[in-house]
Order: structure tokens, then C-alpha cells, then sequence
């Protein structure tokens, strides 16, 4: 078990812990999507940048929060996870001051990478602080619902980014500064200093390969449209990513330091599943929420608060079931929700694929598959994420450092590959359709991973995914 300098003794003081942690938490993750409203406001402001250009915003905060995800973690466990959590939220408030006022896009895109670095000290520092803060009996619960608030805020971020995009696309980075001043303050005051007995500094090798993986492979994906798969320049970068893949694999599997430890998969097959079933889920989930802005407003001509707007029964509708996450998994334990939950969501997008016309046609052309689809949001982040109550206390940083790291992987390669499907469309119905199919193979990707694991595992408790 872990040690700490301070215990919260009392349920009313874990409560302003979660407070603090679960305000954060929420900030890092809508801030990774609330951009995507803002796209092509950014792109008039940058002179009419492409698509792929500006992909980069997205991309580079989601692949340095994936790559340092892990470290992050891990070091935290070491030197002290309050202390990390901290520094982050004073990096991410920072970088999003960066962002605010960048006077041109390759700065914008830095500051993103920086606002990822913040948030990758956060993330899994936050699920480690909040076991230490809550009983062992509760840290199922309390798991569920971190990832409810998640859920809500990834979900959140085009409705609250239409209402400051309609003033300026920069108020969607300045929001995050009060946020952050609060946080800091109340930080001192109410969060413990946890450290993990026997924690070590991660492998630099595996560190390094894993970033490289993650930047060549989205790099490739993006750069293909414009080059063409033939060409020697996107060849090189998909065999580059593929040995740095297998770099990061195999010091996973050799290095008793590895940046990835193989410890965790060995322990849990139910940690196992949830990280395969999180990348899939998060490649269309990121991919849904970009068409989604691109669709209602090149395709629709809606403006920013009308996109907000029309998404909005889809986050009202995931709060609902997020919220719920406790009883629902109390109810029918993790595995059936995180079967349900993409399968819904692979439903509104068969929806959108088969029923979505070329004109505005909301309330019977795509309202029906935003409720379904926000269903299956709530139903599947909570229990998938709580997997990692499965592992002993002392790797709870290092695990939710590792689904977030699925997760974000899961965003930058879905984002890549809905730019790819995407290029040479010019907007036309054919773009859209090819981005609705990919998110329903890939939900339906998800649904499988766990109710496959699920039936090699006929004797296992039931409340596992």
C-alpha cells in the first residue's frame, strides 16, 4: 500500500478532495475536445489553414498526453503525486494563457503541446490522490464516478465551446484560468501527499519509442491525404512508428523498468480488456466529435451557438447515464455496460450513415442517433475506467495513467484517420458517410473486445467487464 504524509480521516473532507480533483480533471478533458468548435474560426483567423494543418491543435495535446501519460504516473508515484498534480494544473493554466493570446498557428499548436503536458500531470494523478482520500470499500464507486465526470466533460466540450466561440475562439483557453488559480489554492489546502512504496523512474527507451510511435504513426495517417499511401515519405513514417512500436513492446516485455510494465496485464484481465476496448472506443468517439462540428457547419451552414445547441441532448443525455454509473454497475456489474454502451453508439452512427441528408433535417435526420449515441456514452466510460480498481493499490496512478493513455492513443489515430477518410471530399455527403461508417466499426470493435474476454472468462466474478 501506498504511504502517506497526510490521511484525509473523514468522508466530508475526501468530498472536498473530489471536489478539487474532479474540477481539474473535468478542465483537462473538455478542453481536449471544446477545440473542435472552434476549427474553423481558428482557420479564418490563420489564414484559411487546411484541415490537416489544423488538425495539429487536436493532435498535438493528444499526443503528448498520451505519450507522457505513463511517466507522468509513474514518477508520481515516486516523488509525490499532490506535488505533480499540482505542477500540472500550473503548467496546463499557463500553456492555455499560450493559447489564448497566439498570434499564429504553429504557436498555437505549442501551446497545445504544452497545455498536453499539464494534463497528462493531472489525469492520472487525479484517480491516485482520490484512492488515498476514500476507503478501500468506496474506490469502486469513487472510480465510477471520476470517469462519469470525464464522460461529461469530453461530451461537453462542443455546447460549451459554441457558446464562447459565438464571442471569441480564444475564450475557450481563457476559461481555464480562474479555473486553475482556484484549483491551485484549494490544492494546498485540502490534498494529501501520497507516494507509492517501491516506485521506480520509468525507462527512458520505452519512453522515448512510445512517443515516437505515437507522433510517426499520426504524422503518416494525417500526412497521406495530401501525399498518397504510395508515396516514400508516408511509407517511411508508418515502418518508422512500426519499430518504434515494437521497440516500446519489447522493453515492455524484457525491461523490468518499462515504461509500460507487463505486470499490470498479467494481474487483470479485466485492466487488459478495458485498455484495448478504450482505444477503439476513443478512436470514433474523437472521430464523432470532430464530424460532427464539421458536418452541422459545412455541410448545414449552422453557426457556432446553433452547433453547440444541436449537440447538446447528446452530453445531457451521457450525463444522465454517467451519473448513474454506480447504480447501473451495481445493478448489472462492468461487463454489460461496456458491451451496451458502444453498441449504442454504434447505432446512432449507423443512423447518421443511413438516415442523415445532405440538408437540415435535425430533429428526424439526427437527433435520434444523438440520443442513442449519447446513451452509449455514459454507459461505457465509467465501468471501462473503473477497471482499475482490479490492481493493488500502489499501481492505481500507473494504471490510469496507462487506460488514459489508450484513450488518448484511441483519439490521435481516430483523428488521423477521419482527416484521411475525410481529404479530397470537399464537404461533400461521401466525407460525412465514410466517417459515420469508421466510428460504427470501430464501437462495434469495442463491444466485441470485452464481450469476447468475457466469454473466455466463464468463471469469473460477475462484476467484471
Amino acid at each position: 500500500m501506498g504511504t502517506r504524509q497526510k490521511d484525509p480521516s473523514s468522508k466530508g473532507r475526501g468530498v472536498k478532495v473530489f471536489a478539487v480533483l474532479g474540477a481539474v480533471a473535468f478542465m483537462a478533458q473538455l478542453d481536449l475536445f471544446i477545440v473542435n468548435l472552434a476549427l474553423p474560426d481558428m482557420a479564418d483567423s490563420f489564414g484559411h489553414a487546411s484541415l490537416g494543418d489544423l488538425s495539429w491543435i487536436l493532435n498535438s495535446y493528444s499526443i503528448v498526453l498520451a505519450a507522457l501519460l505513463v511517466p507522468a504516473g509513474r514518477l508520481a508515484d515516486q516523488l509525490g503525486r499532490r506535488r505533480f498534480f499540482l505542477l500540472g494544473v500550473g503548467v496546463f493554466t499557463l500553456a492555455s494563457i499560450i493559447c489564448a493570446i497566439a498570434p499564429s498557428l504553429p504557436v498555437l499548436v505549442a501551446g497545445r503541446a504544452v497545455q498536453g503536458l499539464g494534463a497528462a500531470l493531472i489525469v492520472p494523478t487525479s484517480l491516485g490522490l482520490l484512492f488515498a482520500a476514500f476507503a478501500p470499500e468506496d474506490h469502486s464507486f469513487v472510480v465510477g464516478l471520476w470517469a462519469g465526470v470525464a464522460a461529461i466533460a469530453a461530451a461537453s466540450g462542443p455546447t460549451v465551446g459554441g457558446l464562447l466561440v459565438a464571442v471569441d475562439w480564444r475564450l475557450i483557453f481563457l476559461v481555464n484560468v480562474p479555473i486553475g488559480a482556484v484549483t491551485l489554492v484549494a490544492g494546498l489546502r485540502v490534498l494529501p501527499e501520497v507516494r507509492a512504496k517501491g516506485s521506480r523512474s520509468p525507462d527512458v527507451v520505452s519512453s522515448l519509442s512510445l512517443l515516437a510511435a505515437i507522433t510517426l504513426l499520426s504524422l503518416g495517417l494525417i500526412q497521406s491525404g495530401e501525399w498518397g499511401w504510395g508515396d516514400p515519405r508516408t511509407i517511411a513514417l508508418l515502418l518508422v512508428s512500426a519499430f518504434a512500436a515494437s521497440v516500446t513492446l519489447r522493453r515492455t516485455l524484457t525491461h523490468e523498468d518499462a515504461l509500460i510494465e507487463a505486470s499490470l496485464f498479467r494481474s487483470s484481465r479485466e485492466f487488459s480488456t478495458a485498455a484495448v476496448a478504450l482505444l477503439l472506443f476513443f478512436c470514433a468517439f474523437a472521430s464523432w466529435l470532430l464530424v460532427t462540428v464539421l458536418f452541422l457547419q459545412d455541410a448545414w451552414h449552422y453557426g457556432p451557438i446553433q452547433t453547440g445547441l444541436a449537440v447538446l441532448p447528446g452530453p445531457a443525455t451521457a450525463a444522465v447515464f454517467a451519473l448513474g454509473a454506480g447504480p447501473i454497475v451495481a445493478r448489472f456489474g462492468r461487463r454489460k455496460p461496456a458491451i451496451v454502451g458502444p453498441l449504442c453508439f454504434a447505432a446512432g452512427s449507423l443512423f447518421w450513415l443511413l438516415a442523415t441528408p445532405s440538408h437540415p433535417d435535425y430533429v428526424a435526420g439526427f437527433l435520434p442517433g444523438l440520443l442513442v449515441a449519447g446513451v452509449g456514452s455514459g454507459l461505457t466510460q465509467a465501468p471501462l475506467f473503473a477497471s482499475v480498481s482490479t490492481l493493488v493499490a500502489d499501481r492505481a496512478t500507473t494504471g490510469s495513467a496507462v487506460l488514459n493513455m489508450c484513450r488518448q492513443v484511441g483519439s490521435a489515430i481516430g483523428i488521423a484517420i477521419l482527416v484521411t477518410l475525410t481529404a479530397g471530399e470537399n464537404g461533400s455527403m461521401a466525407g460525412w458517410q465514410r466517417g459515420w461508417c469508421f466510428m460504427a466499426v470501430c464501437f462495434i470493435g469495442a463491444a466485441v473486445v470485452v464481450s469476447t474476454s468475457a466469454r473466455r472468462q466463464p468463471g469469473r466474478r460477475s462484476g467484471a467487464p
